[in-house]
């Protein structure tokens, strides 16, 4: 039998960097009952994004984030929108160049992930901040 199966999250960060959200989104995955099918992860924001990345060594993370701190450096002169602060529209820029959903199979009741994969949510903003992640899946039950 096919079904879709939609869930809502609140993750809260505690300013920028990654943060793992595999075993949440796996959880779901498993609450959906869907054995074969799809998962897609949308983040509701335009300062914050998700990555599949490197999930075994936290200086790869750590390399991405000093990198696009370098890529996209704040208090840059010609950034006119800056109301909400210097990391206003970095943030923003950062959330352009990476992504703000991933899909990923399921199989066996599982997200098919690589050894070495895991889901982060990137969040650009140096506050801390409640970031609202949707879940769907749709596939076979059987």
């Amino acid at each position: 039998m096919f079904t879709a199966y939609n869930a809502e999250f609140v993750f809260r960060t505690e300013g920028k960097g990654t943060y793992e959200v595999t075993d949440k989104v796996a959880e779901l995955v498993r609450a959906s009952q869907v054995k074969t099918g799809l998962v897609n992860v949308f983040v509701r924001h335009t300062s914050a994004s998700l990555l599949l990345f490197e999930n075994a060594d936290a200086t790869a993370r750590r390399d991405l984030e000093e990198f696009f701190a370098r890529l996209v450096p704040e208090d840059e002169a010609y950034f006119s929108h800056t109301l909400e602060g210097p990391d206003d529209m970095p943030s923003h820029l950062r959330m352009a160049l990476t992504r703000t959903s991933e899909s990923i199979p399921v199989a066996a009741g599982q997200m098919r992930l690589g050894t070495w994969q895991g889901l982060f949510l990137y969040e650009h903003r140096a506050r801390g901040s409640a970031r609202s992640v949707v879940v769907s899946v749709i596939g076979t039950t059987v």
